[in-house]
């Protein structure tokens, strides 16, 4: 295990002698404020993510770099390097030379892993002298988007008061900075990601392994593409891969886990007991089993719960989850006697719920799972690799157990693409769609729920209708999106 801020053998860092002084930021070659940035806020859900050459720059990745850099100093227990990952997207290395500029000119010394998921990046902040983590990502978002999204000292993301102490500095409303005149170094150490894969291992090693299933992983030509497969196989699974390579071009088409036909076919061909697809990123995951039907966060919730619950590793029986997870779950699981609460969307408010409550299960019907008895962050592959194990313990099918798990109530979501950030911002000031989300829920009463949101990662307004009858959650949707579509584009 990495323990220590150890650097490349034969590196040496020479101690500054010159004091401390206060330097205006032009003096260091990183401007207050020169870029002209949007008057919505820049950190959505899941750090800052949009279109490059857009809203992300070089010059704007340099800036955020710095004030990171900043921020994570005053904060960080130890004074140790960030640890820098990114996804295949081709505009991955501009941003992280760009980054590597701004946080060096901070001070900081950067572990650049290369190619890895962000999981990766979160582990190694919390098991290193690491002050923190970025990670360059767009996660399940397509080829020309972009993102960056930090961790602190403890491999958690960035709380939104740090977030926004960030966001001030690039605005040009933090003061002159207090600097030593000291530079940070740059290293490639894609090495360690070797530590990251050990740790997702060791809790299953030993105890059962996969010999003998044939598992089908759709790497969606993303972070994923080396490390998943290497796991697999080395936990014994017989392993057939999809969209295997890094493809910045194609990153997330028509693949991964918001595509899943391509799996589904892949599964029922090759005969397979599994599938997983994972995003651009891997801190997700969906599964499909041998009938091609899907397993969602919601269903991984509830057999990881159940396992938990019978070996009384799972406080007050409790699960979180969001507002979008399924009715049919819910009641499912408090059937059994568990407890069940709901967040906003967001594996960032998921991690709170679960730390405010003591809770050491939860996650999003996205395939966002946390188990705190094994990480403290979303890990997609860690995810897949406890189903796995799961399925395997039980001597049974992942088939035999969804029948003998719950029957998911239709649910509709539509995105609606809104260009418009001000728009997408203030849709719930939108009388008409206020007026028409009353009308459909005084109609469906205790038969159905309605969530309208704007999405933190993409331009979008997203309309979910769930409902018993299917037909009534169709008809309440279309009616729905009608109106965003006249009032909101």
């Amino acid at each position: 295990m990495v323990t220590s801020s150890v650097r490349p053998q034969g590196v040496q860092r020479v101690e500054p002698s010159s004091p401390q002084r206060q330097l205006p930021c032009s003096d260091i070659g990183v401007a207050p404020y020169p870029l002209s940035l949007p008057a919505t806020p820049l950190f959505g859900t899941d750090g800052i993510r949009g279109r490059v050459g857009d809203l992300l720059t070089a010059p704007l990745a340099l800036q955020i770099g710095f004030w990171a850099g900043q921020v994570l100093q005053t904060v960080a227990p130890k004074n140790g390097p960030v640890i820098l990952g990114q996804d295949s997207r081709s505009s991955g290395d501009m941003l992280s030379m760009a980054l590597t500029a701004g946080l060096t000119s901070a001070g900081l010394e950067v572990w650049n892993l290369g190619l890895c998921p962000t999981p990766c990046v979160a582990y190694l902040a919390a098991v290193t002298d690491a002050v923190g983590g970025v990670m360059i990502s767009a996660s399940h978002n397509p080829p020309e988007d972009n993102g960056i999204k930090f961790f602190d000292s403890q491999g958690t993301k960035l709380p939104s008061h740090l977030q926004e102490q960030i966001e001030a500095g690039l605005r040009g409303m933090s003061p002159n900075l207090l600097l030593n005149g000291e530079w940070g170094q740059h290293y490639h150490r894609p090495e360690l990601t070797r530590e990251y894969t050990d740790f997702l291992k060791r809790p299953l090693h030993g105890d059962i392994n996969l010999q003998g299933m044939r598992i089908v992983l759709d790497l969606a030509w993303g972070a994923s593409v080396k490390l998943a497969p290497e796991v697999f196989t080395a936990m014994g699974a017989e392993v057939i891969c999809l969209h295997d390579q890094p493809d910045g071009a194609r990153i997330n088409v028509n693949c991964g886990s918001t595509h899943l036909g391509a799996l589904k076919a892949a599964v029922q061909q090759h005969n397979a007991e599994l599938g997983f697809a994972f995003d651009g990123d891997a801190d997700r995951v969906m599964a499909v089993d041998p009938q091609g039907r899907v397993v969602d966060g919601d269903y991984i919730l509830y057999f990881w719960g159940q396992t938990l619950r019978q070996t009384n590793r799972l406080p007050d029986n409790l699960i979180v989850a969001t507002v979008m997870a399924n009715l049919g779950f819910e009641r499912a699981w408090t059937d059994l006697g568990g407890n069940f609460v709901r967040t906003a969307v967001g594996d960032q408010y998921v991690y709170a719920e679960m730390i405010r409550s003591g809770a050491m299960l939860g996650g999003e019907q996205s395939g966002h799972i946390l188990c705190h008895h094994y990480g403290m962050t979303g890990d997609g592959l860690m995810t897949a690799l406890h189903l796995s194990c799961l399925v395997r313990r039980s001597g049974t099918s992942l088939s035999q157990l969804i029948d003998q798990s719950f029957t998911t109530y239709p649910q509709l979501l539509c995105n609606v693409r809104v260009e418009d950030r001000e728009r997408r911002r203030y849709w719930q000031d939108c009388e008409p769609l206020q007026n028409a989300i009353a009308q459909a829920e005084t109609a469906m009463g205790d038969h159905g729920r309605i969530l309208v949101r704007a999405s933190g990662t993409e331009p979008l307004i997203r309309v979910m209708v769930e409902a018993a009858d299917a037909q009534v959650a169709e008809r309440w949707a279309s009616q729905l999106v009608a109106v965003v579509e006249q009032h909101l584009q």
